[in-house]
């Protein structure tokens, strides 16, 4: 084999790798939904201005996004029980990450990537930094509130590098 064939052998591996790595889902868990509805698979909020608004109403109410027992909560009841809230229910229950250790997989994607976040990730990114925040307000052990700390503090400049032009 020529020197120059084994080049070419070897620069269309290392293309194809670095394409399936941009590929890679950075919220796999998106695309495996356990509700068992088609439409909820890779679900996303905000499809238009009035979602946009909605969701940033329910911050504001005060939505809490719990860990471990996997639930929303929404305080005010009548923003609760809008039929819309539940993409958010499923997103915030079924698709973030909610354990450190996957947390700090995803900011280390974040950081490697170089291509803008999809509108979707974007979104999942934003609730995942809720959720990091909420529960950082949670944590009194000092080594546990420096790993969450960190892992916000990637999350934000992720988020800031996105929204960053060009």
């Amino acid at each position: 084999m020529q020197w120059w064939a084994l080049l070419v052998v070897v620069y269309l591996s290392v293309n194809r790798a670095a394409a399936q790595h941009h590929r890679k889902a950075l919220y796999p868990s998106a695309f495996r939904i356990k509700r068992g509805t088609y439409s909820l698979i890779n679900p996303t909020f905000q499809h238009s201005a009035e979602n946009i608004n909605l969701l940033f109403e329910i911050l504001l109410a005060g939505m809490q996004i719990q860990g471990e027992e996997h639930t929303l909560l929404i305080p005010d009841e009548e923003l609760a029980s809008l039929r819309s809230v539940e993409k958010l229910e499923v997103i915030c229950e079924d698709v973030l990450p909610k354990k450190l250790s996957d947390i700090r997989r995803l900011t280390a994607e974040l950081v490697q990537r170089r291509q803008p976040l999809s509108w979707q990730d974007f979104e999942r990114t934003v609730l995942t930094l809720v959720y990091t925040t909420q529960t950082l307000a949670r944590i009194t052990n000092q080594h546990q509130r420096e790993a969450w700390t960190d892992s916000l503090i990637q999350l934000f400049r992720a988020l800031r590098k996105d929204l960053r032009p060009s």
